[in-house]
């Protein structure tokens, strides 16, 4: 069986987890995910780096020692990922030992091969970055990262060769071109090692300055500089020298990483395992910034995202659904609550929850909730098979790429695609006209491809996706799932099982407060330009005006909905003229197509037709809206259509 190790960095505790941090734990857990489902077995690994001078600072900002703070702040993190549905196979943390003792060998093995060497530097040195600094790296004698001005140092250190290794570094980054990804930030890398100014790293501190960190196994007097401790937990927590997990896995490491520390995992790492005689991981893959109104998230402007405030207000599911569909990966991306809102239902409210609402309740209607045997096949079923494939072939190609947004618009094409097949077929109207057979197949089609669907939303929506599985009567085991096969395999869903009578996985999301707040000032305006159209419209009536309005009773024929409006339908009504009237009207929250189809409703034929959104609208369909819903305007029984109310 092939194999897939993929890493997050190991989180620094000065801080409380953010959505930064959730976005990159969610983005590794779907791809483990994703490739147990391809066929690999996959291992996960997320932890803390616990070291440094911020470490020291933070803790005595709150009182506390570096143990106890790095304690406390850790243990946020680790509590943090079962409540995101995270599937880490380990959590490390370098205060362990286990951690300690491989930073100690490797440090060893290098300094015994002669790539390290003691020596005296000052520099501009930013307790920020817990780094130095060189004179061309610095923005206007500043910190380019924390704009701050560092404070030069002078003292001896321990120096790592790491100039020594540059040639073979970017010969190894041309002859594979995707080590580093996407493209940009490997040309980023390769620009600044072809710049020639790549310098040997210092890797102690001096006790006089830091202890709290790991000390040097060959001089007692200094510790560990962080990166060359914390880089080093990818290959400790795999048990390296020796370990199993570490011949099994090692060859496969895939890492994962915002692009703010591109540098010590691009450069610093690569020829740190070079020097320690370890083959270098696999791909290096690396994400942009998730901005608030446009800025970067900081704790001192009081920007952070909260992650479990935003799965606890929204659900877990849609929260990651939109962390993965919102982003190109490698570019940055704007977060808002609006943002969030308008992806939950638009994609998962109208789009997928509206499929699994119509169509579980067109089994039940039409077959008891049986799942039907299908009979023979249109082109129509041959169609949506089609564009199944190729949804599906899409989203894996495109997962497997790192292309989440991409592999999510993929696969929507057939959910959408599902849903117009429903308005083409018109299985009400099947029903009614008692063609079973075809009617059968119809159901059985959306059915298969919506457990399909499920399948390959599970590395993205694993509760979810295994709901809706359990909806359709499926169970669901990751180690018996062949995501490759899924493109072409058909028929796995058993015909006979039993479905669940409704679906409300997903159900629409009102704005946001602010947001609801600026509409009585819309709806004002709009108050007195009626008042100024019509000064009697709120007042009594004559007879003579009721009898202007032309009402008349209509079968609906028809509904689509609205291309560019989720609450809005396209009813086509037989009012009794030569041509179906088209009604553009606000129900689609309260009814789907097929509980209008075949229904009399009562008409305003007369109003001057209008464009709502770009489609003509020939009257209005009259409902009364209450505290349960809505209901529509009927006769008590069949009439005409045409029928005038009088």
């Amino acid at each position: 069986m092939e194999r897939f190790y993929i890493t997050t960095p190991i989180y620094y505790v000065n801080a409380k987890p953010h959505l930064g941090h959730a976005y990159t734990t969610t983005v590794a857990d779907s791809m483990a995910r994703f490739q147990t489902l391809m066929g690999m077995e996959s291992y996960f690994l997320t932890g803390t780096d616990e070291h440094g001078d911020k470490i020291v600072q933070a803790a005595e900002a709150n009182g506390q020692t570096p143990k106890e703070y790095v304690d406390t702040i850790s243990k946020l993190f680790q509590d943090l990922w079962p409540g995101m549905n995270i599937s880490n196979n380990d959590f490390i943390r370098t205060t362990e030992q286990r951690h300690i003792d491989v930073v100690q060998q490797i440090l060893q093995k290098v300094y015994d091969s002669g790539d390290i060497y003691f020596g005296e530097y000052g520099g501009h040195y930013c307790f920020g970055c817990e780094r130095f600094y060189t004179e061309k790296e610095l923005v206007d004698g500043k910190c380019p990262d924390h704009l701050t001005t560092p404070e030069y140092i002078a003292e001896k250190n321990y120096f790592f060769k790491m100039s020594k290794y540059r040639d073979w570094l970017l010969d190894h980054i041309k002859k594979n071109p995707d080590f580093i990804r996407p493209e940009r930030y490997k040309n980023e890398v390769v620009s600044l090692l072809e710049s020639g100014e790549l310098e040997d790293l210092c890797i102690s501190r001096p006790k006089s300055r830091l202890t709290w960190g790991i000390e040097l196994p060959f001089d007692s007097e200094y510790v560990t500089y962080v990166w060359f401790d914390a880089l080093i937990n990818y290959v400790a927590a795999l048990g390296y020298p020796e370990g199993e997990k570490f011949q099994r896995f090692w060859p496969q490491a895939n890492h994962l990483v915002a692009k703010d520390i591109l540098k010590p995992h691009a450069i610093f790492w690569p020829t740190m395992l070079k020097a320690a005689g370890i083959e270098p991981y696999q791909h290096l893959n690396v994400h942009g910034y998730w901005l608030v109104e446009d800025t970067k998230m900081s704790k001192s402007i009081g920007n952070v995202v909260e992650p479990l405030a935003m799965k606890d207000a929204y659900g877990l599911d849609a929260f990651r659904y939109f962390l993965l569909r919102e982003m190109s990966f490698g570019q940055d991306s704007s977060f808002s609550e609006k943002a969030l809102i308008g992806r939950l239902n638009a994609d998962l409210a109208n789009d997928l929850g509206n499929l699994f609402s119509r169509t579980l309740a067109m089994t039940h209607k039409y077959f008891g909730g049986v799942i039907p045997r299908p009979d023979v096949e249109d082109i129509v079923d041959a169609e949506i098979k089609k564009l199944g494939q190729d949804a599906m072939q899409s989203f894996q190609d495109f997962y497997k790429d790192w292309k989440f947004s991409r592999a999510l618009e993929g696969l929507w094409e057939l959910v959408r695609g599902l849903n117009k097949y429903i308005d083409e077929t018109a299985p009400w109207t099947l029903y009614k006209e008692e063609n079973m057979g075809r009617l059968s197949t119809v159901i059985y089609v959306l059915l298969e491809n919506m457990r399909k669907i499920a399948v390959h939303l599970w590395p993205v929506m694993p509760e979810a996706a295994e709901k809706m599985l359990d909806q359709l009567s499926m169970g669901f085991d990751a180690q018996k799932v062949n995501l490759p096969k899924e493109v072409d395999v058909w028929g796995l869903l058993e015909s006979g099982e039993t479905v669940a009578k409704s679906s409300n996985l997903f159900p629409r999301v009102e704005m946001p407060k602010e947001e609801a707040e600026q509409k009585p000032k819309k709806q004002k305006k709009q108050k007195k330009q009626d008042k100024k159209e019509d000064a009697g419209a709120a007042g009594a009536i004559e007879f003579e005006d009721f009898q202007k309005l032309d009402l008349r009773v209509g079968t609906v024929k028809e509904v689509d909905k609205h291309p560019d409006a989720d609450r809005l339908l396209l009813v086509r009504v037989d009012t009794g003229d030569t041509e179906l009237r088209q009604v553009v009207a606000g129900i689609a929250d309260f009814f789907s197509p097929e509980d209008l189809i075949g229904k009399q409703v009562v008409v305003v034929a007369n109003l001057k037709p209008r464009k709502l959104r770009k489609q003509l609208s020939q009257g209005m369909i009259l409902a009364v809206k209450t505290e349960e819903g809505m209901q529509l305007l009927t006769p008590s029984g069949d009439v005409p259509a045409g029928s005038k109310v009088s």
